[in-house]
């Protein structure tokens, strides 16, 4: 039983050694690894001496075949650039040969941004108000015998833009906003006073042809229902000029419905035109 005893024991230390063994032999394999991931793989120290600290991979190039050009261990430069398997590298990758060397860095240069464009403000030209240039006072046609009136508190002179009777006065609950005179188609139409044709269009169909001279101090006159138009948009007329023809375009019958205006207002001719 002794004999036993002193077995056992024996089996007992050659284990505990054993353990201790092992355990040296781990812990002495791991310091070897350790040194091994921490300094590269030389297989040739002659071209290991040649090699840069930097190489940049090429069209071609494999792990293993930039290691043997080298002299060193595929394995060794992927530790060192953290490559893991299948080890793939790629066109222009930078990797690092040589243990010792600082990181490369890369200096990035910043680009200046180019100013932006600036929208260019093109200023258009202002459109001038057309001023109506005043001719001089001329003596009426002699068609057209009728004496001037002058309109109060302007120096403007007017006279009748017909030798038709009026057969319709101002009257602006029954929408008539001038006076309407009748005659045959083809009487003359006069321009009741100095100014410029703004206006000689169908484009109001409730007046046909209509004729718009604006005259000084803000008023304006106008000439419906012409058979036709003996001037145009920006033509200077003196009073008496004949500026159209009677007619019925956009009227029930043959007539001219003259108004004048002051300021955008319709008021009554009548008190503007000679007696």
């Amino acid at each position: 039983m002794h004999l036993i005893g002193q077995q056992s024991r024996v089996h007992i230390q050659k284990d505990k050694i054993m353990k201790i063994m092992m355990l040296s032999v781990a812990v002495g394999f791991t310091a070897v690894m350790a040194g091994c991931a921490s300094k590269p793989q030389i297989n040739n120290s002659s071209r290991y001496a040649m090699a840069p600290n930097y190489y940049t991979v090429r069209s071609g190039d494999t792990l293993s075949g930039i290691a043997m050009r080298y002299g060193l261990d595929y394995i060794s430069i992927a530790e060192m650039n953290d490559i893991a398997p299948p080890y793939r590298i790629y066109v222009n990758q930078s990797l690092r040969l040589k243990k010792g060397s600082s990181p490369r860095t890369v200096s990035t240069q910043v680009m200046a941004q180019p100013e932006q464009i600036k929208r260019q403000t093109i200023a258009l030209p202002t459109t001038q108000p057309v001023t109506p240039v005043t001719p001089p006072t001329t003596t009426a046609p002699s068609t057209n015998t009728t004496v001037t009136s002058v309109a109060p508190n302007s120096s403007l002179r007017w006279i009748k833009p017909t030798n038709g009777p009026v057969i319709q006065g101002f009257n602006l609950a029954n929408n008539v906003k001038g006076i309407r005179y009748g005659g045959n188609q083809g009487d003359p139409i006069y321009a009741a006073a100095d100014g410029q044709v703004v206006y000689a269009a169908d484009g109001l169909k409730e007046y046909g042809n209509l004729v718009l001279i604006k005259h000084i101090d803000g008023y304006i006159s106008a000439y419906a229902h012409n058979s036709k138009m003996l001037v145009k948009s920006g033509d200077n007329v003196t009073a008496g000029q004949k500026i159209a023809e009677m007619g019925s375009t956009g009227a029930s019958q043959v007539m001219l419905e003259f108004q004048i205006r002051l300021d955008g207002k319709p008021i009554n001719p009548i008190n503007l035109l000679p007696k």
